[in-house]
């Protein structure tokens, strides 16, 4: 008896090794290799709805086959943002996709009565009609989209709303976009009246910002709001005023500026929880812009 006990004992244990063994191997293999970090797509571009513009129809093509959330970062309607423009200039070419787009207005749209047709056209996408400013979440991210044809000041309406709403921010990466750039290459140059703008992004810890108002592609080198290079927490800024209107030519290479493209294209960026990759995606292919960053 006590051998028979011995010899059941000594096979049910070898049967529960078996089976652990193989339940530890069986869990591996169902999972496979270590999953990529969720991510979050954004495609940014501003510049963009010229009527009969070639350029504009490919850019919005483009987006037929790219999943992510559009920011749209003004001079959508040109010449002067009237509904008549977003009706036959913008919306043939990139209204489809009007349900995940996210817009900031520029300078065109206010040749327009207080970018009425804007605030029209986008509805609650836009923020409150008039303000032109507001947050999202893109998976850990928290994005603003910016007003920069109205005062920007820490005193302002839009100031105050900025600061709390990076106060409050309880993730590790933040984007903002706007229209205007404070530095640039091209012919427009530098937006000095934006420097407060920056500086209060900056001191929050804003990661990147995309603007547009050049039509070209720029991408630059973490920096401080007064044009130094800093890696440790400089904000990276992307121009991407590439959307359709016709392109401009660099005037002048910006210090921290490490690539420019005069062409037409998207601006892919691709964000985790700790970081973001980005791809500028040129029509019809030919040279791109990619790399990747973790936040501060």
């Amino acid at each position: 008896m006590n051998a028979h006990r011995t010899r059941y004992c000594t096979l049910w244990l070898l049967v529960l090794l078996t089976t652990l063994s193989c339940a530890g191997g069986g869990d591996q293999w169902l999972s496979g290799p270590t999953p990529p970090p969720p991510s979050t797509v954004l495609l940014a571009a501003g510049d963009i709805g010229v009527c009969g513009s070639t350029p504009a129809i490919d850019t919005g093509l483009m987006l037929d086959s790219l999943d992510g959330t559009i920011l749209a970062v003004g001079d959508l309607a040109y010449r002067h943002g009237t509904a008549e423009e977003f009706a036959t200039c913008y919306d043939p070419v990139w209204g489809r996709h009007k349900a995940r787009t996210r817009p900031s207005p520029g300078n065109h749209e206010y040749e327009s009565s207080s970018a009425q047709p804007y605030y029209d056209y986008f509805g609650g996408q836009a923020g409150s009609s008039g303000q032109g400013f507001y947050s999202f979440r893109a998976g850990d991210w928290l994005v603003l989209s910016l007003n920069s044809n109205v005062p920007v000041g820490g005193s302002t309406a839009q100031g105050q709303w900025i600061r709390s709403e990076l106060i409050a921010n309880n993730s590790r990466c933040a984007l903002a976009y706007f229209h205007h750039p404070l530095y640039s290459s091209g012919p427009n140059g530098d937006n000095a009246r934006l420097a407060g703008l920056w500086q209060m992004l900056y001191e929050q810890g804003v990661d990147v910002i995309i603007s547009a108002h050049e039509h070209l592609y720029e991408r630059y080198a973490p920096m401080s709001p007064d044009g130094q290079r800093n890696d440790t927490r400089g904000i990276r800024q992307f121009i991407v005023g590439t959307g359709g209107a016709g392109l401009y030519t660099v005037t002048r290479v910006h210090a921290q500026s490490e690539v420019q493209l005069i062409a037409h294209g998207l601006l892919k960026l691709t964000l985790t929880a700790q970081g973001y990759s980005w791809e500028f995606l040129q029509v019809g292919g030919g040279r791109t812009d990619s790399g990747a960053d973790v936040c501060h």
